[in-house]
């Protein structure tokens, strides 16, 4: 995939470990990581770790992190997992929300990975966070259904609506979390 997207206002590129400092307030902000995969870091330090793990899952071919970056500056990432879920992440720092920057750098990355050979990629949001649920939709992604996990690490129930796009013919809905988590539905989503 590429290495560097460029949008009308962002760059996405590669992490590096001098964004480790600019990204610190971000991965701090309890509000801006309400809903991310992870606890707000305490330190610089889980900063460059969180920084160093990205950069460790690109190398490794698990995954695909961009650093979004306005005005030169990382605001905030974009990812892909490369396994069979092939699931999409998304998040900017706090004062950014609400411009359309998520969905500008969605299209960018979303481009690349089609061309890159990914198939479809699925994308999931806890149904009290419906702006990540919005990005989803206007980045082309159908919901398909949803299901209650026990997230962790933050241990906590929650339900998921889980989207899709496909960017071949029969790509066939992504069932992993349909079938790892015993309760699972179809909702009637508008839009």
């Amino acid at each position: 995939m590429e290495k560097i997207l460029p949008t009308p206002r962002l760059l996405l590129r590669e992490f590096c470990e001098e964004d480790a400092r600019a990204l610190f307030p971000f991965f701090a902000d309890e509000r801006a990581n309400l809903f991310l995969p992870w606890f707000p870091v305490r330190t610089m330090a889980d900063a460059r770790e969180l920084v160093g793990r990205f950069m460790a899952e690109d190398a490794g071919g698990t995954a695909v992190h961009r650093a979004i970056c306005l005005a030169g500056e990382p605001v905030g990432y974009i990812h892909a997992d490369c396994g069979e879920s092939r699931d999409l992440g998304y998040a900017l720092r706090r004062d950014l929300w609400g411009q359309g920057l998520a969905a500008e750098a969605g299209f960018a990355f979303l481009g690349a990975l089609e061309r890159s050979g990914f198939p479809y990629v699925t994308a999931t949001h806890d149904v009290n966070n419906p702006a990540s649920g919005a990005v989803m939709k206007k980045l082309g992604l159908t919901y398909r259904y949803s299901y209650r996990e026990q997230w962790q690490p933050k241990d906590v129930s929650v339900v998921f609506r889980m989207y899709q796009r496909d960017f071949g013919e029969n790509a066939g809905t992504y069932r992993g979390y349909w079938d790892k988590y015993s309760e699972h539905w179809e909702e009637k989503i508008d839009g």
